[in-house]
């Protein structure tokens, strides 16, 4: 590798100008594909020495969200983290963009419309969309998704999904069952990790019949009335069950009230996140409390402090708030088992 190469040794080579070399290098919208992938493979070929490339500040960011998460049921969880994004933007001077995208949206181009210099994606992204993302060349960081290779920010998932299920079981519960949502989501996963942690703990025999996944191609509403139809028509039905999000867990109340249930006398239910509405169910909802406004700006402070050589994974505590769908007046807490990971 020669350190004398400079960008105008590259641009004689290559027969174009300086300023495309500049942009070219720099990753800079304004250029085809074609003359980027030209101009970095003269420079390879000269020997450049691309450490000489100064970090660009961050100008303008994209938030991007998956189309699936850009609804009612999802929205209480996912605006506090753009707001989050928005404010750490705001404080460093940053535009901050939003786009709601799926995989068939025509993504590259809409990112090269925007010509952001980093890319935050929340909520659950395709590995091939996320790829496609990368080749971009923008910096890009992962809030709640967690994926080999890329930078991410992420709630202590597995320790809610622990904390929620070792509550139940504190409260006295045998039977404890869990509402899950779509398992290719990391977050999902985590959540039921946490849950069959627990009950491994307290030497429980996980029982696959007291686990209900939200049927495929309905939406969150139908889906979580299903699944807890699906539990409370076992010939031993749960008499606690876990949800996967707050939204699941207030369905998953009414449901149980439509079937002359009391909660919690009857079933206890435990949601996650803390969303606005936990609150305003039949029953305030004890639920795992996340600092979603934190998330956004975690996310946006990793892309301040990029490029990094290998991603950097950061992991946000939760916090077990306990409210009246699971317990009665003159419940104490008993002392929690240290969490062990495994």
């Amino acid at each position: 590798m020669s350190t004398n190469v400079t960008i105008r040794d590259i641009a004689r080579v290559a027969g174009v100008s300086a300023g495309t070399i500049s942009r070219a290098l720099k990753n800079e919208p304004g250029l085809t594909e074609t003359t980027r992938q030209m101009v970095l493979e003269t420079a390879r070929d000269l020997g450049y020495d691309f450490q000489k490339l100064r970090p660009k500040r961050l100008r303008r960011l994209t938030f991007l969200l998956h189309r699936q998460h850009n609804t009612a049921a999802s929205s209480p969880f996912y605006s506090p983290v753009l707001h989050g994004a928005e404010e750490a933007c705001r404080k460093q001077g940053i535009v901050l963009s939003f786009m709601a995208v799926g995989p068939a949206d025509g993504l590259i181009d809409q990112i090269r419309m925007h010509a952001p210099d980093g890319i935050v994606c929340a909520g659950f992204f395709e590995p091939e969309t996320l790829s496609a993302l990368r080749s971009t060349g923008k910096q890009l960081v992962l809030i709640d998704m967690k994926l080999r290779g890329y930078s991410s920010v992420n709630p202590d998932n597995m320790m809610g999904g622990y904390l929620a299920t070792k509550h139940l079981i504190d409260t006295g519960r045998t039977r404890v069952g869990f509402i899950s949502g779509p398992l290719a989501h990391y977050s999902i996963r985590e959540r039921a990790r946490g849950y069959r942690q627990a009950l491994f703990e307290e030497g429980i025999l996980a029982d696959p019949r007291l686990e209900a996944c939200l049927p495929d191609g309905v939406d969150l509403e139908s889906g979580a009335w299903e699944a807890m139809e699906q539990l409370l028509n076992l010939p031993h039905p749960p008499d606690a069950v876990f949800c996967y999000n707050d939204s699941a867990a207030l369905v998953a109340m009414r449901c149980c009230l439509s079937k002359g249930l009391k909660v919690p006398h009857d079933v206890a239910i435990v949601g996650f996140d803390d969303i606005s509405t936990a609150v305003l169910g039949h029953r305030p909802l004890t639920t795992l409390r996340i600092d979603k406004k934190a998330l956004g700006e975690l996310g946006v402070d990793m892309l301040l402090n990029g490029p990094h050589d290998v991603p950097v994974e950061k992991t946000a505590p939760v916090e077990l708030i306990v409210r009246a769908s699971t317990v009665m007046d003159g419940w104490r807490p008993k002392n929690l088992v240290t969490f062990k990971r495994t």
